[in-house]
């Protein structure tokens, strides 16, 4: 069997062995690529201080390089008796160079190790979601704009209220994910600092160049005390997952929406028929379950920040192996939500809308308020005419004008969609994600 980095002259139990490693030689392979830049920073770092070699750093970096071309192509493999990723790197190295592998673990803990992994994962992770949520956001300014003159009912308390737009409807969500966005870039502010050289919590006597590494990786700073940066182990994963909850509870209210307008009782939109799933025993049905698996995989990401701080909020200071748990929940939700936004892009580029929903005599009432504003503006006091309006609708006597002229800010004839755009674009000129993406590509020599 393999030797634990850690393994003195004692074997643990088998069974404890298997309960405490857990999941994380499966998590581990999702960090394997990140486990090997930030090897790459800091043996360069090393030799720097005086601590390797030049022969040395140009052996490591040439083998890591190739490691690391293993992991992209997805062929990496931790091997059965090895305990975690840091193991397995550290195995292959010592395999080809000898003992000079062993020197990459020099001034560094797998604290601090594992930290830098999960940053590294989690802020290429957060990019891929940005991106899809810009995307997402094109497609729905994109229908909005489209649709903007194509009027539906608006609700409150699920009851008819006042006339809506597609236009207003579709932007709505875009505004949403604009706001998300914010949320985003600060969980990527905040991952983007630079844990390495904390060791296990307290630093190191090597003469460590902590600038340098930060540098090297691309980060925008480094968590500075090192205590702190043990301590921002879960915190960081606690704070990208609201922003990742964010993101997840407009969707989950966007793919209700799809799902309520989509039934026949309402009609207002319909799905691609490629997107939809048929019944086994009733041949007309064309269910939504996209939407459907949208709405509960959403609702269920909008619960991962409950999950870890309760994970980690009775923990002093310090590390504990409590923190290995986070990992299970928090790694696979960049899949989840990628996933559900993808989905979420495509069928709403593909939905038809219903042009003629409010030629239905039902939804006459929703023009009360437009005729109440139009007597108002004419002169009569808005509660008499609130009241002449209201009496008629009772008496079956109202009679809808369909002409809607809305003009202010916001509203259906001036939906301020440039200016919806600009708010993303603003926010997402803020992550400046070429630092970290010129700092690895400069690592690894591309």
């Amino acid at each position: 069997m393999t030797k634990k980095l850690w393994e003195k002259n004692y074997e643990v139990n088998r069974e404890i062995e298997r309960f405490t490693v857990g999941r994380d030689r499966e998590l581990d392979l999702l960090l394997a690529k990140h486990d090997v830049l930030g090897s790459m920073a800091h043996i360069t770092m090393l030799h720097a201080v005086g601590l390797l070699a030049a022969d040395e750093l140009a052996a490591l970096l040439a083998q890591l390089k190739d490691i690391h071309a293993v992991c992209e192509r997805g062929a990496f493999e931790i091997e059965d008796g090895v305990e975690d990723v840091h193991s397995q790197v550290e195995l292959l190295l010592t395999r080809r160079l000898g003992d000079m592998g062993k020197k990459i673990h020099s001034g560094r803990s797998r604290n601090d190790q594992v930290l830098l992994d999960l940053k590294l994962f989690t802020r290429h992770a957060l990019q891929e979601v940005v991106d899809d949520v810009r995307k997402l956001f094109d497609v729905l300014l994109a229908r909005s704009n489209e649709l903007k003159d194509v009027l539906m009912p608006g609700y409150t308390h699920l009851q008819i209220a006042m006339p809506s737009s597609f236009g207003l409807w579709f932007g709505a969500y875009a505004e949403s994910l604009a706001d998300d966005m914010l949320f985003l870039q600060a969980a990527y502010r905040m991952t983007n600092r630079n844990p390495l050289g904390s060791a296990a919590g307290y630093g190191s006597s090597f003469p460590l160049d902590r600038a340098m590494t930060t540098r090297l990786l691309g980060f925008d700073s480094m968590d500075y005390n090192v205590v702190y940066a043990q301590m921002g182990r879960g915190k960081m994963e606690r704070n990208v997952a609201f922003a990742l909850a964010t993101v997840a509870a407009t969707l989950a209210k966007l793919a209700f929406d799809a799902c309520l307008f989509s039934s026949q009782n309402f009609g207002f939109v319909s799905l691609p028929k490629e997107c939809t799933t048929g019944s086994s025993i009733m041949p007309h049905k064309k269910n939504p379950d996209v939407f459907e698996l949208i709405r509960a995989k959403s609702n269920k990401l909008q619960g991962l920040p409950q999950q870890v701080t309760l994970v980690m909020n009775n923990l002093p200071s310090g590390y504990f192996r409590d923190l290995q748990v986070i990992k299970e929940v928090f790694l696979p939700a960049f899949g989840e939500l990628t996933d559900c936004l993808r989905m979420a892009a495509y069928i709403t580029g593909r939905m038809e809308v219903d042009r003629h929903i409010l030629d239905n005599p039902l939804y006459d009432p929703i023009f009360s308020v437009e005729e109440v504003n139009r007597l108002a503006a004419a002169g009569m006091p808005f509660r008499d005419a609130y009241r002449q309006v209201g009496l008629a609708v009772e008496a079956g006597r109202f009679h809808a004008d369909r002409h809607v002229a809305h003009t202010h800010e916001g509203s259906m004839g001036n939906l301020c969609n440039d200016r919806i755009a600009e708010l993303m674009d603003e926010t997402l000129r803020g992550f400046h994600f070429e630092r970290a993406n010129h700092a690895e590509a400069a690592l690894l020599g591309r």
